[in-house]
């Protein structure tokens, strides 16, 4: 089934929409947990569908490639039956692991060169053999090869990173739209990934090239903002966004990838984004942090050795309803395993349930005062 996309209601710029892959219906907009090793660090399917309610999640290509690669995820029935999550999955290129997890990775207008992070194995990713692993793996949206850049760069460099991710986008597209009049991927949808750093002249060009491209009167099914996130100020993502979002289809789900913290989750539901991931929720669980409707806390603290309280009164997830603060803080202090488990439940529960009631703000077109209360639960009133 090709994916369908439907904004069902706007306030302000935020949107509620409902996405359809042949795995799950989504509701929009959506935090999707990332999963890099075909699995949710701590959490199985089972908590994923059932504890947690996640439509979709997220894998990723380069480990997923290196490691068991996608040949035996193929044999063992792609990512669906694999890992026991039979909602949908989303896939990213690699290209981001290839650039981050290596030092001496080499970017040309073939694809990404880059040596194993586990067996120092020289690899190359071109634009083809990106989408035939994740053809392999069988996800239900898989996005391109793009050329991602460490900011701040040179306008030389951003040059080369617009004009190679427009010819990869190219590439891409040509080779899916073949791949699938072959009887390949004919159940996969590819997003296109904009680059432009934090430069509005690039984003603007990056924007307008990629939604220009079509191959037998097909496009791309979604697109994501990609390069944010990656060190620059919040303020400057905030506005890039808000431009950006001016130039991308109206009809078409927009991605903000590797983003973050509730608040900016928040502030980009406000202009208009429709799908998010980030590891924040599991990694910040696993190190003690809980997040919860009034900010943060550290659940290593001395003051919540001897606590009855649960991580967060206003919290419906399991952890909450079943444990304190005191068991979770004793849980962290033992090492015991159970910890990561009850932290990750709690923090993923808290990040899906935020873009449920962001959604259930939108249909009523109270939006802001939606945000207002959030801040202001904060103590911080934006």
């Amino acid at each position: 089934m090709h994916m369908k996309f439907q904004v069902k209601k706007t306030s302000g710029s935020a949107r509620a929409g409902v996405l359809q892959t042949t795995h799950s219906t989504i509701q929009t907009p959506v935090f999707m947990p990332v999963g890099t090793s075909a699995s949710v660090k701590s959490l199985d399917s089972f908590d994923l569908m059932n504890t947690l309610d996640a439509k979709i999640i997220l894998g990723n290509t380069y480990h997923l490639y290196l490691r068991p690669s996608s040949k035996i995820i193929k044999t063992l029935g792609g990512l669906h039956k694999f890992t026991g999550f039979d909602l949908s999955f989303l896939t990213d290129s690699g290209g981001f692991q290839a650039f981050s997890l290596n030092s001496n990775t080499k970017n040309s207008d073939e694809g990404i060169e880059f040596k194993s992070h586990i067996d120092g194995s020289k690899h190359l990713f071109t634009p083809q053999k990106v989408l035939d692993i994740q053809y392999d793996l069988g996800s239900d949206i898989m996005m391109i090869l793009d050329d991602l850049i460490a900011l701040p760069a040179t306008k030389e460099r951003l040059t080369t990173s617009i004009n190679r991710t427009t010819k990869w986008a190219k590439e891409s597209l040509i080779h899916h739209i073949n791949s699938k009049e072959n009887g390949i991927g004919t159940n996969q949808n590819i997003f296109a990934i904009i680059q432009g750093g934090t430069d509005r002249e690039f984003r603007k060009l990056s924007v307008e090239q990629l939604v220009g491209l079509e191959y037998k009167n097909q496009k791309f099914d979604g697109y994501a903002i990609g390069g944010l996130s990656v060190g620059e100020d919040k303020e400057d993502m905030y506005d890039t966004v808000e431009y950006v979002k001016e130039f991308m289809p109206k009809d078409k789900p927009r991605y903000l990838m590797g983003v973050g913290t509730p608040e900016n989750l928040v502030e980009n539901v406000a202009r208009g984004v429709d799908m998010f991931d980030c590891v924040m929720p599991s990694r910040n669980a696993r190190n003690g942090t809980l997040f919860t409707s009034f900010g943060k806390i550290n659940i290593k603290a001395a003051r919540f050795k001897s606590s009855p309280e649960p991580i967060d009164k206003e919290c419906e997830c399991l952890t909450c309803k079943n444990y304190s603060r005191g068991y979770l803080n004793h849980l962290y202090r033992a090492k015991e395993l159970s910890y990561f488990r009850l932290a990750t439940l709690h923090n993923l529960h808290y990040y899906l349930n935020l873009m449920r009631e962001m959604r259930g703000a939108i249909m009523l077109d109270r939006f802001e005062e939606f945000k207002k209360d959030f801040y202001h639960k904060r103590g911080d009133d934006g």
